[in-house]
């Protein structure tokens, strides 16, 4: 049994709930950030782990889903860097990836491509908004910003891409 903020406590089935809750969206941010379905659910599993050890360090400054994602995030990047210290950050194209759902495979992979190259947060917000389906509201509180930052965000790093791709 752990203690939440002001003293309350979360029981094994209170997380439960939590679990079932939350599950969809923080499996769906982590899919929008690796573009790899297996990794999802590594990290997804981690995340709630690592969350319901530490459940008594949330603050409640944020909405409990964000507070996972951000965790969900810290475990991702955890994980590319143990990866690329290991030489195995990326598969080849064709593992199940995101990429996959486009219609024309080269356009996809150049996409890819590009989309790897574009500077933080450009990068994380046109992958949460266009892969994960957050709404810019969500994705401006995992960011610790307004929606409209959100939203002026994704644009530059839609048009950047467009522009990349002509």
């Amino acid at each position: 049994m752990k203690r939440a903020k002001g003293g309350e406590q979360v029981t094994e089935p209170d997380f439960e709930e939590i679990y079932r809750r939350y599950f969809a969206d923080v499996y769906r941010y982590v899919l929008a950030l690796s573009g790899n379905a297996a990794t999802a659910e590594e990290v997804t599993q981690e995340t709630f782990f690592r969350a319901l050890t530490s459940i008594d360090s949330f603050r409640g400054d944020c909405q409990l889903r964000v507070w996972l994602c951000q965790i969900a995030r810290n475990q991702y990047l955890s994980l590319c860097r143990r990866e690329k210290h290991q030489g195995e950050l990326e598969g080849e194209p064709g593992d199940g990836g995101i990429e996959e759902g486009f219609a024309d495979r080269d356009t996809a992979r150049r996409l890819h491509h590009l989309l790897h190259q574009l500077p933080e947060p450009y990068k994380e917000v046109f992958s949460l908004r266009t892969f994960g389906e957050l709404p810019f509201a969500q994705i401006g509180e995992l960011f610790g910003k307004t929606e409209s930052w959100a939203r002026v965000i994704y644009f530059r790093a839609r048009k950047k891409l467009k522009e990349a791709l002509e």
